[in-house]
């Protein structure tokens, strides 16, 4: 009895040392991002020694900029791909895997320090076909982010929603009512700084589409068929219209219709605070990503028992990995020609358009989840009823 105590303790002691471990993690990609700040701002000025590395060439130029972002990102990704391979198979919380997830810290440093080291390298031609990788890479980022919110919005539909208890639907209508009118705000004000003149010909369009979507989703949702509700719906639309709000602040600082541009063209303290928290932004959408292993499983029915790992380290440092491609597309505004300019991220027509379409697929995964159910249910053909003959009077 008291050996069966003893293990059910260890390994609750083993889990809780699981679930701290993914912030440490997070630091680490932390430390990728601010790496790959300073080496395109400033790092001709704070790095001098990468100017004797043979693959930086004449006065380090192919280690700064553009392509020393790149090759940070790639140190990232080869860290977290290297965790990815070997973790990916572990089930249970007494593995030797599990205990190299959450442990080892002494030779993961040196592997740490390697994978930093190694991509500077390598040639600036090797550089260039990972930065094409990369684009593929954060878009794969992407797509799996939006599984994630999408999944993360039904279950707070349910959570909000019961059945039969009175309060919690009124908290969530109340809840609802509150998205609404926050998406509602949000259109009018992005009409307000984005369009402020019918010239804006493609801003207009862009928020016009975000409030058609908005529209459609809500009906949709509260078809009979569907019957879904407003809170999910709700919580979509303001997410749609932060993707629009976010893309049309990527336009370029040059565009006339972009009010907020021509104010804060300098970097002054607003662009420094808004850069610092689209940094904060990239770390928390990838570990918020990260730790939801569930939504990318196929099987959810799995009962999970007590010396299980409580989250897939596999899949954890897979996004990871993604995202350290993700995060060189910010820095790079997903422009592998023209270096961004100092303390700006994701910048130009190329952000704008990504974020655009992320936007309307978004919006689309979440009319499939709705739809989906209505469309896949088998049709039940009714015969029509025969009386028989005993049943006939004469």
């Amino acid at each position: 009895m008291s050996g069966s105590a003893g293990a059910i303790e260890d390994c609750s002691a083993e889990k809780k040392r699981s679930l701290r471990v993914r912030y440490v993690y997070g630091m680490i990609f932390l430390m990728y991002i601010l790496l790959a700040w300073l080496v395109r701002d400033y790092g001709q000025k704070f790095l001098p020694q990468l100017h004797y590395v043979k693959a930086c060439g004449a006065g380090g130029n192919n280690c700064f900029r553009m392509l020393g972002v790149l090759r940070v990102s790639l140190g990232c990704f080869i860290f977290f791909f290297l965790m990815f391979l070997s973790t990916c198979s572990t089930s249970k919380l007494d593995e030797v895997r599990s205990n190299w997830h959450s442990g080892y810290w002494i030779l993961k440093s040196f592997l740490l320090i390697a994978s930093m080291a190694v991509p500077f390298f390598f040639p600036s031609d090797y550089m260039q076909i990972y930065g094409e990788l990369a684009r593929v890479g954060a878009g794969i980022f992407l797509l799996l982010q939006l599984v994630s919110v999408t999944e993360f919005i039904v279950w707070w539909n349910k959570y909000w929603t019961p059945d039969n208890e009175k309060k919690s639907c009124s908290l969530g209508l109340f809840m609802s009512t509150i998205f609404y009118v926050a998406s509602i705000l949000g259109i009018a004000l992005m009409y307000y700084l984005y369009a402020p003149r019918l010239a804006c010909a493609i801003n207009i369009f862009f928020i016009t589409w975000t409030a058609i979507l908005v529209l459609v989703m809500m009906i949709i949702s509260l078809h009979s068929l569907v019957n879904r509700g407003l809170l999910s719906s709700g919580i979509m639309a303001s997410y749609i219209v932060f993707l629009c709000w976010s893309a049309l602040r990527s336009e370029p600082p040059y565009e006339k219709c972009n009010a907020q541009k021509q104010v804060n063209s300098n970097a002054d303290w607003t662009t420094i605070l808004s850069f610092l928290i689209a940094i904060g932004t990239i770390v928390m959408s990838t570990f918020s990503t990260g730790i939801d292993s569930q939504s990318f499983q196929f099987r959810k029915d799995e009962v999970q028992e007590e010396d299980d790992i409580p989250y897939k380290y596999g899949i954890f440092h897979l996004i990871f990995s993604l995202g350290a491609m993700y995060f060189a597309m910010l820095f790079l505004s997903w422009n592998l020609l023209n270096p961004a300019k100092e303390w700006s991220i994701d910048v130009g027509w190329a952000s704008t358009w990504v974020k655009i379409l992320n936007e309307w697929l978004a919006a689309t995964i979440y009319l499939w989840k709705l739809i989906s159910p209505v469309v896949r249910q088998p049709k039940v053909h009714q015969e029509p009823m025969q009386q028989s003959d005993d049943s006939i009077l004469p």
